[in-house]
């Protein structure tokens, strides 16, 4: 953009529907790719503008006749342009992401959340796959991140002691300053593991999972939004159940007898359902997905896989 553009923009837009009208346009002639928490130029654009303006992120509608001052112009102008020339999704420039109304800090250490368990934790819909949530009193999270579902999940089962693990001491990092924002400190404890290396011998009610599932194929083919997250939170090998299968092979072993997993796999239903074809996956639906998680029982694990 030339200093003149920039300087009309400055002058011409002033309230909040001008700004959002004008990221719209200026996303879409750009190019952008969606999908870390907004799936289009608008909710993007809206995104920012609330951000940028620290207004409640949930709706954009009460302020759209809203005039911003200079200084509010020039820097919702910066993060918009900040997102076309970096194309890093916009919770990496905001540092927050959000899952159903719950705000979580996010920076390119870790994959920005956006799990569909998420939805089911925060809509007590887990029932299917748990019985009552009031027994669950030990959950154990694979490949944690930022933290986001075990803190959720603490939310969902206030008796619940929580083990999250993650490889990457980097995402730890992330997820500690989530647990203490949260207050959560005495409940959920972070563990450096990879998978169940370093996992105590406990029995668990709950074992959750949102591991790295794209094909290889997939990850090269990433436009930049996508290569921006830490590639190892992606890479799931050559039909994405690498760590999939992992998962499963050791989940009888640290599940209480009466206790589920629940792991979401992305678009690799039927690769999954074709490896393990003797395995009774129960799938969980949410509004915005289908054939994406599944749970599975401590049953019917140890009696196809075993606890070796």
């Amino acid at each position: 953009m030339t200093s003149n553009e920039t300087h009309d923009a400055l002058a011409d837009l002033v309230t909040l529907r001008d700004w959002w009208r004008y990221g719209v346009t200026q996303f879409t002639k750009a190019g952008l790719v969606y999908g870390h928490g907004t799936d289009n130029a608008a909710g993007e654009a809206a995104f920012l503008l609330l951000s940028s303006l620290k207004l409640p992120i949930d709706t954009l509608e009460p302020w759209l006749e809203c005039r911003l001052t200079r200084t509010e112009r020039g820097d919702v102008l910066s993060l918009f342009q900040r997102r076309i020339a970096s194309r890093k999704p916009a919770s990496y420039l905001t540092n927050t992401a959000w899952i159903q109304g719950h705000q979580f800090y996010v920076d390119e250490r870790v994959i920005i959340p956006r799990s569909f368990i998420g939805e089911l934790l925060c809509q007590s819909r887990l029932s299917a796959a748990i019985g009552d949530p009031n027994g669950v009193t030990r959950v154990l999270e694979l490949c944690t991140g930022s933290g986001c579902l075990s803190i959720l999940a603490a939310e969902a089962f206030p008796d619940a002691q929580i083990d999250a693990s993650d490889l990457s001491p980097d995402a730890l990092d992330v997820a500690r300053r989530n647990v203490s924002d949260y207050g959560l400190n005495q409940r959920i404890r972070l563990l450096q593991s990879d998978l169940y290396q370093s996992i105590p011998p406990d029995r668990y009610d709950l074992i959750i999972a949102n591991p790295p599932y794209v094909t290889t194929q997939a990850v090269a083919a990433f436009p930049p939004e996508y290569q921006a997250e830490p590639v190892m939170a992606h890479a799931g090998g050559s039909d994405g159940l690498d760590l999939v299968n992992r998962i499963l092979e050791g989940a009888a072993r640290y599940l209480a007898p009466h206790g589920a997993i629940v792991m979401e796999i992305g678009q690799a239903r039927d690769a999954l359902e074709a490896t393990w074809p003797d395995l009774p996956f129960l799938w969980l639906d949410t509004e915005t997905s289908e054939g994406e998680v599944f749970a599975l029982q401590a049953a019917d694990l140890a009696g196809s896989i075993g606890e070796s």
